[in-house]
């Protein structure tokens, strides 16, 4: 699946922030894993690691080398977002751009939808 055919995106500066963390011996070899689970101040919360192992129904987007790994359930509450990665005077950090959160805490890692 192309990227522009993918449900969610990766920004440029993710994608090479990732090629940079998996470049490192700790990570070689694995992918991006991009969930999201209940719980957070807002009702659902992002969570991102990586990992070496990836099911057959999940989806891989790939960008510049980079891979990203989402689970079908994560992905209903993705569709439509973009993966960025920031870096500013405040730090260095993953967000998550969700057109479907209604609404966020002010760490920017749980959101809200509403049903």
């Amino acid at each position: 699946m192309t990227e522009a055919a993918t449900p969610i995106t990766l920004s440029a500066s993710a994608a090479k922030r990732i090629a940079h963390l998996v470049s490192m011996d700790e990570y070689t070899g694995m992918k991006f894993r991009v969930s999201v689970s209940g719980g957070g101040c807002s009702g659902f919360q992002y969570g991102f690691g990586f990992d070496d192992k990836s099911e057959a129904d999940e989806l891989v987007v790939e960008r510049d080398g980079a891979k990203m790994v989402i689970d079908g359930m994560s992905l209903m509450y993705l569709a439509g977002s973009e993966v960025d990665f920031i870096e500013n005077v405040g730090g260095s950090y993953f967000v998550i751009n969700n057109p479907n959160a209604t609404s966020s805490c002010g760490c920017g890692s749980s959101f809200g939808i509403a049903m």
